[in-house]
């Protein structure tokens, strides 16, 4: 039977020959990975169901990291962390990636040292999605369940990767099991190359923009054709983390050798190697739904409020009026995507309020390392009035207690790269957010209202008008 490349992975971890979509399986898992906001949940539900001395099923498939609600006075909120370092600590769970350094210790937020310089120890890891292939826990084949629905990101590694519930989690923790309805696979052919000026954040909004923000739902969005071979890693954890905004159960890349380079090095860097196998997808294999997409054609995509669907492009928003921009997120705060914010706003100066927050400590430190023009990027963003902050993490994507950093306290416009543009999702019920690229963000921030980016983006009219 030809399979899919998410049937095929199920298929695998099922212990089955084949599997087809509408199958309900039960799958061994991988990696099992929680953060702050519903770790201390699951592990409720886990000590509930299985016994307060139970153990887990595999410390070392266990993967726990706390990013969502951290650099916030919010009491609660740092008492999440706690909860989770006090499992960690029972169960001898060797990747947590804390806050503290001290594994004894409690986090508590100093609001009196500010929010931009960093407050967290050497093994803080940042924002969860981006932090599991940082640190080596993201490989071709395997099957990565997560409490959080931009677990679909690791799908860019060739992996079948989705987002559970914390009930969900607490069986996987207690049995390394999850039971799976197998899902049936739209597939995305990409053609031709983006032109200067297009960046990822544009191919999956593009897409969405087609199939609607539940065009997929519990689907398999399956990503291939020529088009993916120049796309960087970065590139595909973009289109796959946004997924889950078209309702997709999980999207995924087919793992080559630009995948196999990036796991095996990141492994061999922080001591998390585990042998892995790469699956292809069978020639005849059954797809609900084909689309070949022309990036060469492609241009700045915006989706305007209030949902992601609701695709148009920058060059006719100009009407759109902004009150804030904002960089970050697992979709939008990677090293990659602030070179290219700062290649749009060096030396000039942004004329709405702008915030930045790299998703992880790492991307902290190539911020400040990469140089251009005698000077790091870390601080073309500041001088072009960029707030930026060292405390990477989830900030203001999912709102979070009122201090915290880039949160939208009132009803104000802001054009953001982060992934989700539900009304109150940044905070504010009343805020009205536009999703878009880097390229674009940074753009509109110059402006002050939404903008084609090649507008601003050096060489890119001159190019064009060259090519007419």
């Amino acid at each position: 039977m030809s399979m899919t490349l998410t049937e095929k992975i199920l298929a695998r971890r099922a212990g089955k020959s084949a599997v087809t979509a509408g199958d309900s399986v039960l799958v061994d898992v991988d990696v099992l990975m929680t953060h702050d906001v519903c770790g201390p949940g699951t592990i409720g539900v886990f000590k509930r169901e299985f016994g307060e001395k139970a153990r887990v099923w595999d410390a070392k498939r266990v993967v726990i990291i706390p990013d969502h609600y951290i650099f916030t006075s919010d009491r609660r909120s740092n008492r999440n962390v706690d909860i989770l370092r006090e499992f960690v600590r029972d169960q001898g769970i060797p990747y947590f990636y804390d806050v503290i350094d001290d594994p004894s210790g409690k986090w508590e937020f100093d609001a009196s040292r500010g929010i931009e310089l960093a407050q967290y120890g050497a093994k803080y890891a940042g924002v969860c999605h981006i932090a599991l292939p940082e640190k080596g826990h993201t490989r071709p084949g395997e099957v990565l369940v997560g409490t959080d629905s931009h677990t679909c990101t690791a799908g860019a590694f060739g992996e079948f990767a989705t987002g559970i519930g914390n009930t969900d989690a607490a069986f996987v923790m207690g049995t390394g099991k999850i039971l799976l309805r197998t899902p049936p696979t739209m597939r995305f052919r990409l053609v031709g190359e983006m032109q200067p000026g297009v960046m990822a954040k544009d191919i999956i909004l593009h897409v969405i923009g087609e199939i609607g923000f539940d065009g997929a739902t519990y689907k398999a969005m399956e990503f291939g054709g020529e088009g993916v071979g120049p796309m960087s890693i970065d590139d595909r954890m973009t289109v796959a983390n946004m997924g889950v905004e078209a309702g997709a159960k999980n999207a995924i890349f087919e793992a080559d050798a630009k995948t196999i380079a990036f796991v095996k090095a990141r492994a061999a860097e922080h001591g998390t190697a585990v042998p892995f196998e790469t699956v292809t997808p069978d020639a005849g294999a059954n797809y609900v739904y084909d689309l070949t997409v022309d990036l060469s054609a492609l241009e700045p995509t915006v989706a305007l409020h209030p949902d992601p669907g609701r695709r148009k492009v920058a060059s006719a928003c100009g009407d759109i009026k902004l009150d804030r921009a904002y960089i970050g997120s697992c979709t939008g705060g990677k090293t990659s995507d602030f070179e290219a914010f700062a290649d749009i706003v060096d030396g000039k100066e942004v004329r709405i309020d702008t915030f930045g927050v790299p998703a992880t400590p790492q991307i902290v430190r190539e911020l400040k390392a990469n140089r251009r023009n005698g000077r790091s990027t870390w601080d073309v963003l500041l001088d072009a009035g960029v707030r930026m902050t060292e405390n990477a993490g989830c900030a203001a994507c999912l709102g979070g207690p009122s201090d915290t950093f880039g949160r939208i306290n009132e009803p104000l416009s802001c054009i953001s790269t982060t992934n989700r543009n539900f009304p109150g999702r940044m905070g504010d019920a009343g805020g009205r957010i536009y999703l878009a690229s880097p390229y674009t963000v940074a753009a509109s921030a110059l402006a002050g209202h939404i903008v084609d980016p090649r507008d601003y983006l050096p060489g890119v009219r001159e190019l064009e008008e060259v090519g007419a």
